[in-house]
């Protein structure tokens, strides 16, 4: 039987798309759209072509110190008002220059025919190569993309404090290896996911976003030669750190070298662990009962057993997070190698920064949804603490460590280390046969699943 299935010429769309980034989730990423599109990349481009012409002018250049302000104006209108269609004729124009940041030198300077600047358009591009442009207008990028990324990122650490506070004094069985362990709090628990998320995201905003500006093979050999008079390094680390935002990378190649991007998308990286993590967690206590969900009418957990509400928030998060994680790996592995002064495989996987930043901010939100849904079964909970009496051997054989009594280790071992269910009788029988007097008896006794918890 012939299973091909009809041809059709589809038009992109939200069905269409190959990407679920572009089809399923593009309602929850359309932002990112704004930084990591190829409009987006191409506006950018033409930004900083338009900002190194006003750069130069205010140098200024001698045969740019007849431009004003008012042309600035004109000129930064080009990016600020750029569209659709203004894309599109630099894609027109790349089909016949097959090079990309050509077709948009082509097109500024069409833009300066169109501003009566014919005399000075030649000073477009003037002394650059393609990546003085792309490895500024790539950082420029992330950088204008980090708010959206911080904003799912903090309503996810603040829904996490909001729990922490409201479970604090929740007891809970603890699990090591698998097998129950001293009781802990549930706050405390998801306290412990907080710090962690606050430590990496203090590193991350300390990593810095760079960008190099000096020629063909970073040494500003076209500008030094055509103009040996300008101090240009100076004039690239004005320009790039205060018109740009960006941090000056000094010496380069014909790249930045991307290290710091690396270490960008190695935090994020490890943010998104650390939300694996969390996410493993809270299905394993979804399935221990510890939490039951919330149930919105209508919605299906299983098309076969009726029964189910499937911890599914947790799973997309996980899944999601983890291509993301493979493309952070990928990407602050390749970017930073660059054989001698440039090869060409950069450019080829920068293309994809905006991928990964869309699947981590859908498994931020998928994460928060699942934490939205949580109920806790304090039933389930407690259950678990009193069928596990063993746990509170550690704090008697503290006790009596303390006290000086003889081998208080080994003396709890042998009554807990059994296929025997140890329940509250069997502990308290164990305590009145201990030769310690009635106080410390008392002490021990006060014992249970429920307060040894800790600080």
């Amino acid at each position: 039987m012939n299973f091909q299935l009809s041809t059709f010429n589809f038009q992109l769309t939200t069905l269409t798309a190959i990407s679920p980034i572009d089809g399923r989730y593009r309602n929850k990423v359309d932002i990112l759209g704004q930084y990591f599109s190829e409009f987006a990349l191409i506006r950018y481009r033409v930004l900083v072509e338009v900002e190194y012409f006003i750069a130069l002018c205010e140098l200024p250049l001698p045969q740019l110190e007849n431009v004003n302000a008012k042309t600035f104006e004109d000129l930064r209108n080009i990016y600020r008002d750029f569209t659709v269609n203004d894309a599109q004729k630099v894609k027109d124009i790349e089909k016949i220059t097959n090079h990309d940041v050509k077709a948009v030198e082509y097109f500024v300077k069409e833009k300066f025919d169109n501003l009566a600047l014919s005399a000075y358009k030649e000073f477009v591009h003037f002394g650059l190569t393609s990546q003085d442009i792309n490895n500024t207008a790539l950082p420029l990028s992330i950088k204008d993309s980090l708010p959206a990324y911080q904003k799912h990122l903090n309503e996810l650490l603040q829904r996490l404090k909001d729990l922490a506070s409201e479970w604090q004094v929740v007891p809970m069985l603890a699990f090591t290896h698998g097998q129950p362990a001293s009781p802990t709090r549930l706050g405390k628990e998801i306290a412990v996911f907080v710090e962690r998320l606050e430590q990496q995201i203090g590193l991350l905003k300390q990593v810095p976003l760079a960008a190099k500006f000096g020629g063909a093979t970073g040494n500003f050999n076209a500008h030094q030669l055509a103009y040996p008079g300008v101090d240009w390094l100076q004039f690239a680390r004005n320009f790039v750190e205060k018109t740009l935002g960006l941090k000056h990378s000094f010496p380069t190649t014909q790249i930045e070298h991307y290290d710091h991007l690396a270490a960008l998308f190695d935090a994020m990286k490890r943010i998104n662990t650390i939300l694996i993590d969390l996410n493993r967690d809270f299905w394993t206590y979804i399935s221990m009962g510890y939490f039951k969900q919330k149930i919105k009418k209508g919605e299906v957990g299983s098309s076969a057993m009726p029964h189910k509400v499937n911890p599914i928030d947790f799973e997309n998060s996980e899944g999601n997070l983890g291509i993301a994680n493979a493309i952070f790996e990928h990407l602050a592995a390749k970017l930073p190698v660059s054989r001698l002064q440039r090869d060409l495989t950069d450019s080829t996987v920068t293309r994809n920064v905006g991928v990964p930043l869309a699947h981590t901010i859908i498994g931020f939100a998928s994460t928060l949804n699942g934490l939205n849904k949580l109920l806790l079964n304090t039933e389930n909970i407690n259950a678990d603490l009193e069928d596990n009496w063993a746990v509170v051997a550690e704090a008697i054989q503290t006790i009596l460590r303390r006290e000086n009594y003889p081998n208080p280790y080994e003396t709890l071992k042998e009554l807990t280390r059994t296929n025997k269910k140890i329940e509250r009788k069997s502990i308290h029988a164990f305590i009145d046969s201990l030769h310690v007097s009635d106080k410390i008896k008392d002490e021990l006794r006060q014992i249970t699943p429920q307060n040894y918890t800790g600080i």
